[in-house]
């Protein structure tokens, strides 16, 4: 059984660069390894997932702000019979220069939830002594918007914000006057009406001027 015996001495210069083109190739393979292990796909393409995540309070100026969805309102519309409208006052009697609060109360008295219009549009406060009406919400009202409210069966719903009354006696054509006639005190009775969306409320409130 013969072998192949490898030649001893010097090599040709052949041998040598054909073993250095070995030796480089190799290296270059290794530099292109570590390369693709390094820089990942997409990395600074701009695709999704690379670089850092955005930060929760930065704002994209250019965005457009969505608007807040309506709040839905449930419910057929109210039975006027079935609505009891109360008039409130924040007390029975007012110190002089003390302005009367004025609000009121919605309660469905059905069985089942409704809708019904209670807003500024729809309210009219109304003060009177014996038979005189002094004032009156609508004479220099402003900005009057309508609001549907939901009513559920035996629970009162409340005006947020009360109207003050000026304890003056108020006209159409006196709205721009910084001098209207005083309503008289000195424990002068007076009472408020309320009605809303055309229901009256059942009983005036009475207040006390002093």
């Amino acid at each position: 059984m013969s072998t192949i015996k490898q030649p001893h001495g010097r090599q040709s210069s052949k041998v040598y660069r054909r073993r250095r083109l070995v030796a480089l190739l190799g290296l270059l393979a290794v530099v292109v390894v570590v390369t693709l292990v390094i820089v990942k796909p997409g990395a600074s393409s701009g695709e999704p997932g690379a670089g850092a995540p955005p930060s929760s309070n930065a704002t994209d100026a250019s965005a457009t702000p969505t608007p807040a969805a309506a709040a839905a309102v449930d419910g057929a519309p109210c039975d006027a019979g079935n609505v009891t409208v109360e008039a409130l006052t924040d007390k029975s009697s007012y110190e002089p220069g003390e302005l009367p609060q004025l609000s009121l109360s919605l309660t469905n008295n059905g069985s089942t939830t409704c809708v019904i219009n209670a807003g500024t549009a729809q309210q009219v406060f109304t003060v009177t002594s014996g038979s005189d009406t002094y004032w009156t919400s609508t004479d220099c009202q402003s900005d009057a918007a309508d609001s549907e409210v939901t009513l559920k069966p035996g629970v009162a719903v409340s005006s947020s914000t009360p109207i003050a009354w000026d304890r003056t006696h108020s006209a159409v054509d006196t709205c721009d006057n910084p001098t209207r006639e005083a309503a008289p005190g000195s424990g002068a009775s007076y009472f408020l009406n309320v009605t809303v969306d055309g229901i009256a409320s059942a009983n005036p409130k009475q207040i006390l001027l002093y």
